[in-house]
């Protein structure tokens, strides 16, 4: 069996391993380069697998640098099945769809100021190559093994690290002999709300492991619930308004569900909440199609709830003129609103009508890059440039963390150690993080492996 890692190698997106023996030709995932137009647009462009030879993808989850690249996929001849959870199928649907309409407006915008022909203003796909991958979606439920061939067996395993993400199993006949791999896609963290815990595995042969937060410890989550409590309550007080930029996949519906406990227990004060993002709007009935395969304290509060994502005096806003009429309204107010890095989207236009009021409250729940409007806000700068335009930051400024979806050192060494107890692993291979985060995952994964762990770099090709 030969393993060549054509993305998230030695970086962390573009997730693309490909798995080939006598007789198969499997990719697992099939993601987008993400950063600078310059420096991925030629990775995106260019396949190395050959897509119509192979004969499957194997997609862990939806989000954009797992899955992105797929319409491309199909764009370049890919006419195979792509196994995944069905919630992954549905999500990945919408997010595809999004993906293509973005680039279709970009190269729009862009087109004006290029010169004519220019090849680099074309999309990667369109949407209908989105809705043709729609059509290649064959659903595999968590926990029981799918036959996809006399020669090789899938079973996912919950990953929870975000609605339908899985730990992908393959079992695979090579030369004679089954060997057993395992793909953990991203991992998420143990006790996080609404998501089923990662499930940890059997001895296997073969290991591919993300390790995007390999030389880290997240922050104690604490009490969010608290802090969300206080912090909205004492924005009411003053009148004021609270924004909190947040990623449309996850996050958003996390925070939702967290208002809704704090109502059910009688503990948020009664302020007007809108979920202004129309992507969070759709995938949030897309968390309340698969509800039934939340956690346990999801199961328990839909006894006497029937909604976790709603509640008296929340909205969810659909129309940009509705989405305007917020920044006309006195407060107070919630306004939760796409992008989670404050450098697109609607929040972007919130904040230009709230950083300057002290009665404010901007609230930051994710990591904000260097360079973006969100670390700006955290670094409290005296002015801040909104569309070009400056503004001075007189809003408060909140930092929560311990939201984080991705896997820490903590829960790395807790998977490992038991896969360790179960019999450990062959060989493993480290993608998906920077060379100090997959450095420090070798170090911490190396006594549940027979050899020292291997970190690829893109286009390394392994014998196992």
């Amino acid at each position: 069996m030969q393993i060549t890692f054509l993305g998230a190698a030695g970086e962390v997106t573009g997730s693309q391993h490909l798995i080939e023996t006598e007789t198969r030709r499997i990719l697992l995932d099939c993601g987008l380069f993400q950063g600078s137009d310059e420096e991925t647009r030629p990775k995106n462009m260019t396949f190395h697998c050959v897509p119509r030879k192979l004969d499957a993808v194997i997609l862990s989850h939806a989000h954009i640098d797992h899955s992105g690249n797929l319409p491309g996929l199909v764009k370049a001849g890919f006419d195979s099945p792509i196994f995944c959870t069905r919630a992954t199928a549905d999500i990945a649907t919408m997010m595809l769809r999004d993906s293509a309409k973005i680039q279709r407006e970009d190269a729009k915008y862009l087109a004006k100021k290029a010169s004519a022909g220019d090849p680099s203003v074309e999309p990667l796909y369109s949407e209908d190559n989105a809705r043709q991958v729609a059509r290649l979606f064959e659903y595999v439920p968590f926990g029981q093994w799918e036959t996809l061939g006399d020669d090789v067996r899938l079973r996912f395993h919950h990953a929870g690290h975000i609605l339908g993400s899985a730990i992908c199993e393959l079992e695979l006949l090579d030369e004679g002999t089954w060997k057993r791999l395992v793909f953990t896609g991203d991992l998420g963290r143990r006790g996080k709300p609404l998501l089923n815990d990662p499930v940890t595995v059997e001895r296997c042969d073969v290991v591919i492991t993300e390790s995007t937060y390999g030389n880290r410890v997240h922050p104690d989550a604490g009490d969010v619930k608290t802090a969300l409590q206080r912090i909205i309550c004492e924005a009411s007080r003053s009148g004021g308004k609270v924004i909190i930029p947040a990623f449309s996949l996850g996050r958003t519906q996390l925070l939702v569900y967290l208002l809704n406990e704090l109502r059910n227990e009688n503990a948020m004060c009664r302020v007007p909440v809108y979920i202004d993002s129309p992507l969070a709007t759709r995938l949030t009935d897309i968390y309340r199609d698969h509800q039934d395969g939340l956690d346990a304290d999801v199961q328990e509060t839909l006894r006497f709830d029937d909604d976790i994502f709603g509640f008296d005096g929340l909205t969810y806003v659909r129309s940009r003129d509705e989405s305007i009429a917020l920044n006309r309204q006195e407060g107070p107010l919630v306004v939760i609103s796409a992008s989670g890095m404050c450098e697109n989207g609607r929040v972007v236009h919130h904040l230009k009508h709230t950083v300057s009021g002290p009665q404010n409250t901007v609230m930051i729940i994710g990591y904000q890059a260097r360079g973006t409007l969100g670390r700006q806000l955290i670094q409290r700068k005296e002015h801040v440039y909104i569309h070009g335009r400056r503004y001075r930051l007189e809003a408060n400024v909140e930092t929560v963390n311990g939201l984080s979806a991705h896997a820490d050192a903590v829960d790395f060494r807790w998977w490992f150690d038991t896969l360790k107890r179960n019999g450990g692993c062959g060989r493993a291979f480290i993608v998906h993080g920077e060379q100090d985060a997959a450095n420090a995952m070798a170090d911490l994964i190396d006594d549940a492996c027979d050899t020292p762990p291997e970190i690829p770099q893109f286009g390394d090709s392994f014998d196992v």
